[in-house]
């Protein structure tokens, strides 16, 4: 069994012939601190024997401007967050109706849209799954109006925030559709609905707005042919059951530190998905020692493991705070305690 079909039958609930291990984004600093000459993520992840390769959508930059900041492809304008990956938005251009109705998302068929993932279907497609992580109807939403003006729309302006989510969605949808033809075999849905309390809105709302969106979704991925696999931080207890009836094959990350149990889940979902995650990666891959990461990876895969259904990955990705000799203490406990045979 190779890395493609160990993911392939653990989404599926099956058992492989080990836990797989897969990562969607690894910070540069970890991973050429383990393997300096690395090319990039795909290959670091590839030589570690790890069982997946992960890109995102191209999005480009449009304009830099004096003050440091810049704007994206989506409208948004970010400020640098140091030395993290991701950027951090700081405005976008809708506010009213009338500006939602303006709008254009970015073009979700230009050229260069998929370069990453066509080089990652050319290098390792059949050896490795090969991952697509993106977005459905929220986050690019809360992007393009600000969190805060989201989340207050969906209360007092239900018309304006469903009609920028139906844009949002029209044009991932088709993104997600061309990833899907041009090889990606699993589609991660990144658009976070929780922190560590509970859900940002109220399961009435996620249940009449956002739920309808990201089920269409869930059914495009599902009818072109491949694997889908919901992504949201924090607590979602309340939104579990909501969450797997759209027909996801797997949930991730389930948060240790938002109070995510993996024994709990498996109990209450692990027969209708799979669980992906859940070494955390705020407080014990940045500060714990290897015997501490050690035990965390064997307790996870006791937890969740039995049966096959789990696969092993932080608790949300592994970010530049994070100790190299930690994940490659992850990396090797996940080989020590995940074999089924």
């Amino acid at each position: 069994m190779n890395s493609a079909d160990r993911v392939r039958t653990a989404l599926q609930r099956g058992q492989p012939d080990r836990v797989p291990v897969v990562e969607f984004l690894i910070d540069p600093a970890v991973y050429r601190a383990i393997l300096p000459d690395a090319q990039d993520q795909a290959d670091f992840t590839d030589r570690m024997d790890m069982d997946a390769v992960a890109c995102s959508p191209d999005w480009l930059r449009v304009r830099e401007n004096p003050d440091g900041t810049f704007v994206d492809e989506w409208g948004v304008t970010y400020v640098s967050r140091g030395p993290e990956l991701l950027s951090h938005p700081v405005r976008g251009p809708v506010e009213t109706l009338e500006d939602a109705r303006a709008y254009s998302p970015p073009d979700p068929d230009a050229p260069y849209r998929l370069e990453t993932l066509r080089d990652l279907v050319r290098r390792y497609k059949g050896k490795r799954a090969i991952i697509f992580h993106h977005r459905a109807e929220f986050m690019w939403s809360a992007y393009v109006m600000g969190m805060d003006g989201l989340l207050a729309a969906l209360l007092c302006e239900p018309e304006l925030a469903e009609y920028l989510m139906d844009k949002v969605l029209e044009a991932n949808m088709r993104v997600a559709q061309n990833a899907i033809r041009a090889g990606a075999d699993v589609v991660v849905l990144a658009d976070d609905y929780a922190h560590n309390p509970g859900p940002m809105m109220s399961p009435d709302v996620f249940r009449r707005c956002l739920l309808p969106r990201m089920a269409r979704m869930v059914e495009l991925i599902r009818a072109e042919g491949a694997l889908c696999i919901k992504h949201t931080d924090g607590n979602i207890y309340a939104l579990l059951d909501m969450l797997v009836s759209t027909g996801i094959h797997g949930l991730n990350p389930l948060e240790p530190l938002a109070g995510m149990d993996l024994r709990t889940v498996k109990r209450l979902a692990g027969d209708r998905v799979c669980l992906v995650g859940n070494i955390d990666c705020g407080e014990l891959l940045p500060h714990g020692s290897p015997e501490e990461v050690t035990e965390a990876v064997r307790r996870a895969i006791e937890d969740a493991g039995e049966g096959g259904g789990f696969i092993l990955s932080s608790s949300n990705s592994i970010h530049s705070s994070v100790r190299p000799s930690n994940y490659v203490a992850m990396l090797e406990a996940a080989r020590r305690f995940g074999s089924y045979s």
